[in-house]
């Protein structure tokens, strides 16, 4: 099973980075779960529900 962890998405640049290459990520690595870290994914604090959704919409199996 191929896994990917993805250690802290921070803020824009992160969900950004996150929305350009999770794709071909998957794909390349032939990954079959996703697991972020997005505790920082809204500004640098927390995580907010729109995020957490769009996030999730974009492949990701679990965020932590």
């Amino acid at each position: 099973m191929n896994i990917l962890f993805l250690g802290d998405i921070m803020g824009r640049s992160g969900r950004d980075a996150l929305f350009e290459h999770l794709s071909t990520l998957r794909g390349n690595l032939k990954l079959e779960f996703v697991v972020v870290n997005a505790e920082n994914a809204t500004s640098g604090t927390g995580l907010s529900i729109d995020h957490a959704r769009t996030i999730l919409e974009l492949g990701v199996d679990c965020i932590t």
